[in-house]
């Protein structure tokens, strides 16, 4: 959902007086590489930990989680740390793609709150560490939008006929037609599968364009669309910066995500890599990364520490009655997979 880009390190060979500097093959304790979702992290705290360590961070990025699994698996490149979504986080520690980690190296991790911890798809955190999460709900201009909104059923409003966006990715699309109908988002019955996407049938007629990802974030302030499917970081950022414009997560209960931090099993450095986790996981690194990206931190010291509209905000940090509603993405075996993709292929092409 972020602009893909990648920053590439040279390297040089230099013999001076019997010392050896940064040669052709760097000697990887001197630098890490980090594979992230996007731009999910803000430049001046790779600087400071660059600064405090003496370590190279090269930052590679990828715009989809599936691109991320596939380069780690097919093991053609090392990297360091990787940026693990929930739904493939069994799939990875299952297939040995990430290796455990050492605690007492990952002190910052008690910073965590444990509600964003021993969660199911990593028991005890013996692989990964919280970085980030969020929900995915709606955005309406409470301008136009007058009834009170607090359903997914708004989507299927024929009064907003052009006017509603929908995501192009078909978990978080077909996932809130589930809600709607009262399933889980995770369901595996071809019946409840059919529903949903009988339902999205129907409601292709209201939406304009047909789908999209990041446009939706600047079509609504600028009065293209009035309600919109959004990531809860984006969608809490337009709150902030228009005054008529409301984020909420829908009462039937929606996608609750948290990426987390790993290191692969292959990882050429991985004290690096503990001291590069344990670092953006401090409160102070938490704090400015979570300012700078918009998405919540499950870092409880740095969230005491934003401003009070932020952290008491139910729509960010969620009260127990929303977040018992809502449910992180299971990874599905390949013939519910296929049964999904069946279904949202037949919605896409869809006249």
């Amino acid at each position: 959902m972020k602009k893909l880009f990648k920053l590439l390190s040279l390297s040089i060979c230099i013999v001076v007086m019997g010392i050896f500097f940064v040669g052709c093959s760097k000697n990887p304790s001197e630098e890490i590489s980090f594979f992230n979702y996007g731009e999910n992290i803000d430049k001046e705290t790779i600087k400071e930990f660059e600064k405090e360590y003496g370590i190279k961070v090269n930052v590679e990025t990828f715009d989809d989680m599936e691109t991320m699994y596939q380069k780690v698996n097919g093991g053609g490149v090392k990297y360091d740390v990787i940026l693990v979504s929930d739904a493939l986080m069994t799939r990875m520690i299952k297939k040995n793609l990430v290796q455990g980690l050492s605690k007492d190296n990952i002190p910052n991790i008690s910073q965590m709150d444990e509600d964003y911890l021993n969660l199911e798809i990593d028991p005890g955190n013996k692989y990964s560490v919280p970085y980030m999460f969020g929900t995915v709900g709606l955005v309406y201009n409470k301008d136009v939008v007058k009834e009170k909104v607090d359903s997914w059923d708004i989507l299927w409003n024929e009064k907003y006929k052009n006017k509603i966006f929908m995501f192009d990715t078909y978990r978080d699309t077909m996932g809130a037609a589930l809600k709607k109908l009262g399933y889980s988002l995770n369901t595996t019955d071809p019946k409840e599968i059919e529903e949903a996407k009988e339902l999205l049938l129907n409601q292709r007629k209201l939406v304009n364009p047909i789908y999209g990802v990041d446009n939706g974030t600047t079509m609504i302030p600028a009065g293209e669309s009035d309600i919109n499917m959004i990531w809860s970081g984006e969608g809490l950022n337009l709150q902030e910066e228009n005054p008529n414009l409301v984020y909420v997560v829908p009462k039937e209960g929606a996608n609750f995500w948290i990426d987390s931090l790993c290191i692969p099993h292959n990882a050429k450095n991985v004290e690096g890599a503990e001291k590069f986790i344990n670092f953006v996981s401090d409160k102070k690194s938490a704090l400015r990364i979570a300012d700078e990206i918009g998405y919540t931190t499950p870092n409880r010291e740095a969230r005491l520490q934003q401003p009070e509209d932020v952290r008491n905000n139910p729509n960010a940090y969620m009260p127990k009655e929303i977040m018992d509603r809502c449910e992180i993405y299971a990874d599905f075996p390949k013939d519910v997979k296929k049964l999904y993709d069946d279904a949202w292929i037949n919605i896409k092409s869809s006249n």
